[in-house]
Formats: C-alpha cells, sequence, structure tokens
C-alpha cells in the first residue's frame, strides 16, 4: 500500500474513532438526562465541554478530508503518486494533533497551536498540488 493510501486509510480511521467518542458522549448524556439522542445539535454546541470539543473536532475532519482525498486521487490518476506519498502522512500526522490538541482545551494558547496545525496542513496540501499542476 502506497503512504498516500496508508495516510487516507489512517484520516479514515481517526474520523471513526472521534465519531465513536462523539456517540458514546451523546448516549452517556441521553442516559442521564432526558435529552433524546436524536435531539442534539449537529454541531455540538449543545453540549458542554468535552463533548462539544469532540464534535467539533469530528467536523473539522469532515470538513478537510475532502481537499485531502481529491488530491491523492488526481495524484493517482496522473500517475504521480511519488508526489503525494512524500507528504500525505505528514498531513494526517498534524491532522491528528490538530484534533488532540482540540480535545484538550479551547484556551488560546491551543487555539493557536490548532491554527499552526491547520496552516501545516494547508501548505503540505497546497504544496503537492503545485507540485502536481507543475
Amino acid at each position: 500500500m502506497t503512504a498516500s493510501a496508508t495516510a487516507i486509510l489512517g484520516y479514515a480511521g481517526w474520523m471513526l474513532l472521534l465519531l465513536v467518542l462523539v456517540v458514546v458522549m451523546r448516549t452517556v448524556i441521553s442516559q442521564r438526562t432526558e435529552k433524546q439522542v436524536n435531539e442534539f445539535s449537529p454541531g455540538g454546541e449543545d453540549v458542554p465541554g468535552f463533548g462539544h470539543r469532540v464534535t467539533r473536532a469530528h467536523l473539522n475532519c469532515v470538513e478537510n478530508i475532502g481537499p485531502f482525498i481529491a488530491i491523492i486521487v488526481a495524484a493517482y490518476l496522473s500517475d504521480q503518486l511519488a508526489v503525494t506519498d512524500q507528504l500525505a502522512m505528514w498531513v494526517l500526522y498534524a491532522r491528528i494533533a490538530q484534533s488532540v490538541v482540540h480535545l484538550i482545551s479551547t484556551a488560546l494558547p491551543m487555539v493557536m497551536i490548532r491554527g499552526t496545525l491547520l496552516l501545516v496542513q494547508i501548505a503540505l496540501q497546497g504544496w503537492m498540488i503545485f507540485q502536481l499542476a507543475f
């Protein structure tokens, strides 16, 4: 399996883990309160603390996996996987780190770290696009 394929699978696995955390969190809240599982806000703003952070961390992954997959598919279709194989795992590492920081805290210093990790992902993907296009 190529590094690019491994990175996509790793990204998907990370998203599934976060989704399991969201489901467990909502199930626990539903059992402890009278709130039904289908009454939760999709954005997580109706659950405090960790519940909101894990929901947002999962949604951040959802928002960003599309471009990443598109870049890998373009590399595959143009027979240029060597370009994405060099950097794809670093995109995954930065994504996981960003999510972990998000799960830990939303204090300003942590938000700044998250922003930096997002910029790393954007830069890596932008560089892959540049290399594929030119």
